[in-house]
Formats: structure tokens, C-alpha cells, sequence
């Protein structure tokens, strides 16, 4: 079984990630009919079915997810010693892949990507915005982005984006002439929240610090979503107290059609870090990536920003 091509493997690999034979050769600039004789050539000789297929999906199959497991982190390394054999131009080559959660996605990696591609012509960027936290390097990412209490020990991480952000509280003017505004966290068990509930299945309790110790309350749900876009637009129409990120509520308080109450109990917390396998070889595009973040945020310092030391 020495004989498998490496191409039918990595073709397996990128229709498992990307759940679509579609989507994965619009990544790869092929056709689909290309991946589908690569995985079909590849099961003929390993005797086994790899992806269940529909007209609506692709799975992989249990023999399937196994093989991907044991597979991914080859398939990086060896994708990484070539990249950094393709770098004829002095300039670093390949594919970046990144997993983000969503608000990182919409709020803080524009300003970051954008110049980063720039000064990197040659490198691709892949982002998959997942709020999931993922073995990144068994899913066939270089890196993911994740905030400080959900990264394991042994990874390497690095500072990305503002160093503090908070959570606010906010309604909409016509439900708080309904209702009332509360005046306290408990307060908020007599009201309608719009509730934001990840793809896991999590809605996680709503945390208030509150001096030495920190009031955790379940919400009272009268609207449910993963989409925090949505949940804004529920809670401007007054169907309940939302609790987020500053930044989505940003244009809306500005605007004046939410309203930030409970402001003492706003929860400040870290910024998100950028978040790497310590134990192999760093690929060409991740190390440029990192790089370019650490030079960021010593130019940032020099600037009057508070220095922030990489986890290591």
C-alpha cells in the first residue's frame, strides 16, 4: 500500500475539509470530476469507502474520518518542506489556512489580512470563520485564532488584535419603555434576552464581575441564534435585551436603536491570540504570518500601546 499518490490523498483530504468535491476544486483551480476519479481511484485501492456521498452532502465515512485523523498533519508537513523549497524568490509561497471565530473574522482580520496580503503576494489565504474550537492541525488548518481560556498548553501563542474587549449590555428604546430597565444582573431573570447559542449546541450562561466575584445568570430566551447579525436586528426591534461583543453593537448605539444599560457590569477580557502546533515545522506562509503580527505589535509599543509577551 507504499504506491498511494500523494495527490489522490490530498485530494481525499481537501473534499473531506471542505464537505463539497465543488468547493474544494474551486480551492485547487481543478474540476470536480478531477477530485471525484482521485477519491475514487484512491478507495479502489485502499478497498474501502472514504466519503458517503448525496446529491445535497459529503461525509466522510468512519473509515474515512480515521484516515483524515492520521493524514493531516503529514500532509502539512510535507506541504510545508515544499513551500519552503519553492522559495526561489526570497519571498515565502503557499497556502495560509486559518480557523477564526466569527467576530474575529468580521472585526479584527480585515485590517490585518488586507496589508499582510499585500506585503505577501505570493501566499494564499484560506479563512474559515468556526466559532467550534478544533484540533486545528488534525482539520487541516496552519493555525487558528481563539481566545486565551479555550488554547491548550502546548501550543504556541501569539497576540492578534486589540488587547482588551468587552461585553456590553444593550435593549432597544421601545422595550425599555415596555418593560423597564434593569437595574441590576438579577434583574434580568423578569426579562426577554436575545440569546446567541453556538454551532455546538453551547449557550453559554451570561457572566456579570461583579467586584471579587462574577454573577452568572441563564437568560430568559425569547430569541435564539448563531447568527450575531440577526440577533442585533431582533433586539433593535425590541424583542429583548441582547448581551455581546461592543464591537457588534457598535453602529447600533451609535445610531441610537439600542440603548447600553447595566454599564457597570460590563465584562472586559483579553484579546484573541493566534495559535500554532509547537511541536513541527512552522510552514513559510505561517512564519511570515507570524512575523508580520509580531512586528505589529512591537510597532504598536513603540507607539504607547502596553507590551503584551507571546505564550510559549
Amino acid at each position: 500500500m507504499t504506491d498511494l499518490p500523494l495527490a489522490d490523498l490530498d485530494a481525499f483530504v481537501a473534499v473531506a475539509r471542505e464537505r463539497s468535491f465543488r468547493a474544494a476544486a474551486r480551492l485547487r483551480g481543478v474540476s470536480p470530476s478531477q477530485l471525484s476519479e482521485a477519491v475514487r481511484r484512491l478507495e479502489e485501492r485502499l478497498g474501502a469507502r472514504l466519503l458517503n456521498r448525496t446529491t445535497r452532502s459529503v461525509t466522510p465515512t468512519e473509515a474515512g474520518e480515521r484516515l483524515i485523523e492520521r493524514l493531516n498533519p503529514a500532509i502539512l508537513d510535507i506541504r510545508s518542506a515544499l513551500e519552503a523549497v519553492g522559495e526561489t524568490s526570497g519571498q515565502p509561497v503557499g497556502r495560509l489556512r486559518l480557523n477564526v471565530p466569527l467576530a474575529v473574522e468580521r472585526f479584527i482580520l480585515p485590517e490585518i489580512i488586507e496589508p499582510f496580503m499585500d506585503l505577501y503576494p505570493g501566499i494564499v489565504v484560506e479563512i474559515t470563520a468556526d466559532d467550534r474550537f478544533l484540533d486545528v492541525l488534525a482539520s487541516g488548518f496552519d493555525a487558528g485564532i481563539r481566545y486565551g481560556e479555550r488554547l491548550e498548553s502546548d501550543m504556541i501563542a501569539v497576540p492578534i488584535g486589540p488587547r482588551e474587549q468587552r461585553f456590553v449590555t444593550a435593549a432597544a428604546p421601545s422595550y425599555l419603555a415596555r418593560h423597564g430597565t434593569p437595574q441590576t444582573p438579577g434583574d434580568m431573570l423578569a426579562h426577554r434576552c436575545v440569546v446567541h447559542r453556538f454551532l455546538s449546541g453551547a449557550a453559554p450562561a451570561w457572566e456579570f464581575p461583579e467586584g471579587e466575584r462574577v454573577v452568572r445568570l441563564q437568560p430568559q430566551a425569547r430569541f435564539v441564534s448563531n447568527l450575531a447579525s440577526l440577533e442585533v436586528r431582533i433586539a433593535e426591534a425590541g424583542h429583548g435585551i441582547i448581551r455581546t461583543f461592543e464591537d457588534f453593537l457598535a453602529p447600533s448605539l451609535k445610531a441610537g436603536s439600542l440603548v447600553r444599560i447595566l454599564q457597570a457590569w460590563d465584562e472586559t477580557f483579553p484579546g484573541p491570540y493566534l495559535y500554532y502546533a509547537s511541536r513541527r515545522h512552522v510552514p513559510p506562509p505561517l512564519r511570515a504570518f507570524v512575523d508580520f503580527l509580531r512586528a505589529a505589535r512591537r510597532k504598536q509599543d513603540r507607539d504607547g500601546d502596553v507590551p503584551q509577551e507571546d505564550a510559549e
